[in-house]
């Protein structure tokens, strides 16, 4: 009797044993779809940006005077404007002038912003403080607010949307940087280093910095996420980049005032961010669970 109701027990374990090993996990079996799809998404946004001057069908400034907002069909795919410029071409420039845009505004705060939180990390002290209260400062203003500020001192265009969006997004990398290099300055590699004779600033980017560029790269496509949704509405306000010029957000700003005769003029545009912002965002997903 005894023997036969003691059996029972360890056959459930082993049983839940296999289940665990043999099913696996939730999130490990979305993160490979993740990446593969953000990739897809995003090698057709690039191959779109850079094909732009080979696959647009018009000039995208050309007008059709006898064409005005013309719904989608030959030869105008995904229709025109009221100005009668073909969308199908202004969505394509511009979505390279949003990527160009999310690209270098992205890359000058990610440097910028892990290089001051790794110095503010790993020497500590009064230069920590100086650096991370600085940080605070620029917190302290909303994000949108502090960009159109910046946006506004510089003049409107290009260069100006780039410097705006890089200084908004440098105090999220430092604070990013600074909390794993805390840690990384601690560990026996760092102890080593300096036991080789190695100087503090060598340890600092030679050694500290690859430790800690995980959570870097990851915060690297959610912000070109959300650098695409700011550079779309700097356009939208009119303080991006500037007419003729295509841009996203421009594009959805000029065609509100026709959705009911063709929102063709705004949904087209609204789409191409929604895509281009999906394909970071799963990236950056895949990124943080592998």
């Amino acid at each position: 009797m005894a023997g036969s109701s003691s059996s029972p027990a360890p056959v459930t374990r082993l049983r839940g044993s296999e289940d665990t090993q043999a099913r696996p996990s939730r999130t490990s079996r979305r993160a490979p779809g993740g990446w593969s799809a953000g990739i897809a998404i995003l090698a057709v946004c690039v191959a779109a940006a850079l094909g732009a001057p080979w696959i647009a069908p018009f000039d995208p400034t050309q007008m059709h005077g006898a064409s005005r907002l013309a719904p989608p069909g030959w030869p105008f795919l995904l229709g025109t404007d009221f100005y009668g410029r073909d969308i199908l071409s202004r969505v394509l420039w511009g979505i390279r002038s949003s990527l160009a845009i999310a690209a270098g505004s992205v890359a000058g705060s990610a440097a910028a912003g892990t290089a001051l939180g790794v110095a503010a990390g790993f020497v500590g002290g009064r230069l920590d403080t100086l650096i991370m209260r600085s940080m605070d400062v620029l917190f302290a203003f909303p994000v949108m607010l502090l960009g159109i500020a910046i946006v506004v001192v510089l003049g409107p265009g290009f260069v100006s949307t780039v410097v705006a969006i890089s200084v908004v997004y440098i105090p999220i990398f430092a604070r990013i940087a600074r909390g794993p290099t805390l840690s990384a300055r601690a560990q026996p590699f760092v102890e080593a280093a300096r036991a080789l004779g190695q100087t503090e600033w060598v340890i600092m980017w030679r050694h500290v910095l690859p430790n800690i560029m995980g959570p870097v790269l990851v915060q690297v496509t959610n912000s070109l996420a959300t650098a695409i949704l700011f550079e779309s509405a700097l356009s939208f306000l009119g303080l991006g980049v500037q007419p003729p010029a295509p841009s996203l957000g421009q594009m959805v700003s000029e065609g509100r005032g026709y959705l009911e005769l063709s929102p063709w003029a705004t949904v087209f545009p609204g789409a191409a961010i929604m895509v281009a912002v999906m394909g970071f965002n799963l990236m950056g997903d895949a990124l943080q669970q592998r």
